[in-house]
């Protein structure tokens, strides 16, 4: 299983931004999948997560500001940042939930500068 987040960059308070996913080596659409960030000094968190189903759920600080969404088609996933503050700063991970545990292939992720 490979993953690849991207569409980070730099981006000033209130802006908005929209990550991708891209997956390969496993059926995407079999799979939930969450995004998570990292932000220097921190733990990573998680932010987001969206069923097979659709179904989705955020982190209390993202809540209303992020919208996670997926297309199985084009085994590609999406986060979209809006009203952006510089607390979401970070390095921004997507993965899948296989068998009840996320992969271990967190692959690069993609930084969220939020700086004016």
């Amino acid at each position: 299983v490979q993953l690849q987040a991207s569409g980070g960059g730099l981006v000033q308070p209130g802006g908005s931004l929209r990550l991708s996913c891209a997956a390969s080596g496993i059926v995407f659409g079999n799979n939930a999948l969450g995004w998570f960030r990292q932000a220097p000094g921190k733990q990573r968190e998680f932010v987001a997560g969206i069923t097979t189903g659709g179904i989705t759920n955020y982190a209390d600080s993202v809540k209303g500001r992020f919208t996670i969404s997926r297309d199985n088609a084009a085994n590609t996933a999406y986060l979209q940042l809006s009203s952006l503050e510089s607390e979401d700063t970070a390095v921004y991970y997507c993965n899948l939930l296989v068998n009840g545990r996320w992969t271990p292939n967190w692959g690069q992720g993609t930084l969220v500068t939020v700086s004016s």
